[in-house]
């Protein structure tokens, strides 16, 4: 049996109103909620891009937005205030040796959330709710984060948003805009570059995974670059007289070889410089990634149980490489192989190369080859 309830009193009217507006947050709390859950996976791909170089969303949305790394190196994805992408990009570079603990993300109000480093095949995730703007979205890994880059823009209504080929906000456009402005200033590179720096692109003879690295001159040597291999785990070439034109790829032709300004002086032409010293085949080569060192990539593979660090600098007269390689567990000594015929002069921290190598013994925490062409 339900019990019926009179009340005495009409409902005074201030109550009816504060009960409908109650009502109506209510329901309007509900149909926020219905539609401001979503979930974007964005993917990094081969050649430094973002597989979506725009992203769209209704304001007040609850945003999970997945960073799928579908690419062959690690990555990461910073997400920035309006028109701060290149700021947080240069706080990013010049965090140095901090950078992998911070997972390269400045920390500043300009960064509104970013994810963790994610090394390749692996994913991670960032959430934001964001009212109405164009807010950037970069990956700050070193070298990348002047060509990998998109918008995300949070609107009502997209059919405002300007054509994909004419938005300033995204990259790999050609024509008129930022782009073309920075390549007047510079004809062979699409900005300014600052000594040393890296970047993650497509070299000729060199796999997918190729890293360009310009360096300052030192002393009386002039500026030289070198081309390393991360599929490989190693030296490529080296040339003198200028960096980089990647001008085609900042033209939206992203599968285009990088062409290199300057003379090459120097192609590896052994297989791979490390050895086993013992007649055992080499184990299995595996890159790690690197690190800025006062903005020198660092170089980290492994060689079977052998963990390689590899820095590499100019000399200061002429034209040659000073590279230092630092081991962890070396429990069995390697030899440095070199091809005779190279055109360079090598010295080594363990004594003279002979008959094409040098033998490095078990323990050897560190170890330097100095080389300058003839």
């Amino acid at each position: 049996m339900h019990e019926l309830i009179h009340y005495a009193h009409p409902m005074p009217k201030h109550f009816i109103c504060w009960l409908f507006i109650l009502t109506s947050l209510l329901g309007s709390s509900a149909m926020a909620q219905a539609r401001r859950d979503t979930t974007i996976v964005l993917k990094a791909i081969t050649g430094l891009q973002f597989d979506q170089p725009r992203l769209v969303l209704k304001p007040n949305t609850r945003l999970r937005l997945v960073l799928q790394n579908t690419d062959d190196m690690a990555h990461n994805l910073v997400l920035t205030k309006p028109n701060s992408r290149l700021r947080v990009v240069e706080f990013a570079l010049a965090l140095g040796e901090r950078g992998p603990k911070l997972d390269h993300v400045p920390p500043m109000p300009e960064v509104l959330a970013h994810t963790r480093t994610v090394d390749p095949g692996n994913a991670d995730t960032l959430t934001v709710i964001l009212t109405e703007g164009a807010y950037p979205y970069v990956c700050t890994y070193p070298g990348h984060g002047s060509i990998m880059y998109g918008v995300l823009y949070v609107v009502d209504n997209a059919r405002r948003l300007p054509p994909l080929d004419a938005d300033p906000n995204v990259p790999n456009r050609s024509g008129s805009g930022d782009h073309a402005h920075h390549a007047q200033k510079a004809p062979d590179h699409p900005y300014t570059v600052k000594l040393p720096a890296v970047y993650r692109t497509f070299m000729p003879d060199c796999s997918p995974a190729a890293i360009a690295v310009g360096l300052p001159a030192v002393g009386t040597g002039p500026e030289q670059s070198y081309c390393w291999d991360a599929g490989t785990c190693r030296l490529r070439y080296a040339w003198a007289g200028g960096f980089v034109d990647n001008g085609e790829q900042w033209e939206g032709k992203g599968q285009r070889l990088t062409k290199i300004v300057g003379d090459i002086y120097y192609q590896e032409r052994t297989e791979f410089p490390f050895r086993t010293a013992t007649g055992k085949p080499t184990p299995a080569v595996r890159f790690q990634g690197y690190r800025l060192v006062n903005r020198y990539p660092e170089f980290h593979y492994a060689i079977g149980a052998v963990t390689v660090r590899e820095l590499i600098k100019p000399v200061a007269k002429g034209r040659g490489l000073i590279r230092t390689f630092t081991f962890d567990k070396l429990t069995e000594p390697l030899m440095f192989a070199v091809a005779p015929d190279d055109g360079m002069r090598y010295q080594t921290s363990l004594g003279p190369v002979t008959k094409g190598s040098v033998r490095i013994p078990a323990g050897t925490r560190q170890f330097t080859v100095t080389m300058s062409t003839l």
